[in-house]
């Protein structure tokens, strides 16, 4: 629950689920809500795998899924996970002897269909390798990919048809005493999604997994994805989520990331409030906000710095920041300190300055919360 007592309109209370753990994060319950990305890299290229994991997890991401299409693949899983800094999903469709593999290689989690990995029997297989191994799964559920049976039912893709999936793979799970999943019900389409994540939500307390699956690229799908998942999670809907982009993984760290620290929901890294600019700006405010954002990439620290480019709103913006920079006149700005004015600094020296006072910040953040544990102990 992200609960605001002194701004009552800005609280949001989460879903109660169960929790599950995905290695060693933990999805649902009380558990901050995890960001998820996959390797778009030929899995049996360890080598390009392992870096892009790495480059993902320094990102931010929490848990990362490789695609594990044949035996090849399940081998070098076994690498990957040893190298990896964060818990593996391994991606399972149609082969269930993938899935045994998978576990057996150390997946922390397992992605699959079981209504499309064979028969009962070859269920329970990778239901006792998951368990043997200590393995999670997730069921999930497509719409592009629905169960034939259901779309002669109902005639198309719909939330019905999605719920009432995501509950046929949920009863084969639990007939098999299996209960350490998470589930997700995805369509491309994001009023489809948006519906099946809002039935699905009310028909079990299992943890969900959020995405708009196939948003499209950098941009549009960004989009797609902050208004489907914003208002799914403003809900208080969602315990683990993936935004899927036509793009580098780093970058679908980024907008979850981002999604999450606009609602308030997760904190991590620099949040930058800007203006879009105009005549009135005393400086180039959108040279300096991408300069700052490459700058800052560094910083792990949630914390919040306001680059406004006129006192219009710059000093308003600046009261509720850690550090602020709002542009004046004669080739200078005002610099903001915890709200305050404090002190002036040329347009040419400011972003060196900034990323110095940012640095400092984060620094002093680091250490009051380093003390506050230390006190707690």
């Amino acid at each position: 629950m992200s609960h605001n007592p002194i701004r009552p309109w800005r609280s949001i209370e989460r879903r109660k689920s169960r929790q599950i753990m995905v290695g060693n994060v933990p999805v649902g319950g009380d558990a901050p809500i995890s960001v998820q990305t996959m390797t778009n890299t030929i899995t049996t290229d360890v080598k390009a795998t392992v870096e892009q994991v790495q480059r993902a997890a320094e990102a931010g991401a929490d848990i990362v899924r490789v695609s594990v299409p044949d035996e090849a693949s399940s081998k070098a899983l076994k690498e990957i996970v040893r190298e990896s800094p964060v818990p593996i999903v391994a991606d399972i469709h149609f082969h269930y002897k993938r899935g045994i593999e998978s576990a057996l290689a150390g997946a922390a989690c397992l992605r699959i269909n079981p209504g499309n990995i064979g028969s009962p029997e070859r269920v329970r297989e990778v239901i006792a390798a998951a368990r043997d191994n200590g393995c999670s799964m997730r069921i999930g559920v497509n719409g592009g990919s629905l169960e034939k049976h259901l779309l002669e039912k109902y005639g198309e893709p719909c939330p019905e048809a999605m719920v009432e999936s995501a509950l046929d793979h949920i009863r084969i799970l639990e007939d098999n005493d299996f209960h350490e999943f998470k589930i997700s019900v995805k369509a491309s389409d994001v009023f489809l999604s948006a519906a099946a994540y809002m039935g699905l939500a009310e028909a079990t307390d299992k943890p969900i997994h959020l995405g708009i699956t196939e948003a499209g690229g950098l941009t549009s799908g960004t989009i797609k994805s902050a208004i489907g998942l914003g208002q799914l999670l403003w809900m208080g809907i969602g315990d683990t989520l993936r935004v899927s982009l036509s793009a580098d993984p780093v970058e679908e760290v980024k907008v979850g990331y981002e999604i999450l620290k606009s609602l308030g929901l997760r904190h991590r890294g620099v949040n930058i409030i800007s203006c879009p600019s105009c005549a009135r700006q005393g400086f180039d405010v959108i040279k300096t906000v991408e300069a700052l954002e490459q700058r800052l990439e560094h910083i792990k620290t949630p914390m919040s710095l306001s680059i406004i480019g006129c006192v219009v709103n710059g000093p308003g913006e600046a009261l509720m920041t850690d550090v602020g920079f709002t542009g004046g006149g004669a080739g200078s700005g005002m610099v903001y300190l915890a709200g305050k004015a404090s002190h002036k600094m040329s347009n040419e020296q400011m972003i060196e300055h900034i990323v110095e006072e940012v640095e400092k910040k984060a620094a002093q953040i680091e250490a009051e919360e380093a003390s506050k544990a230390q006190a707690a102990e």
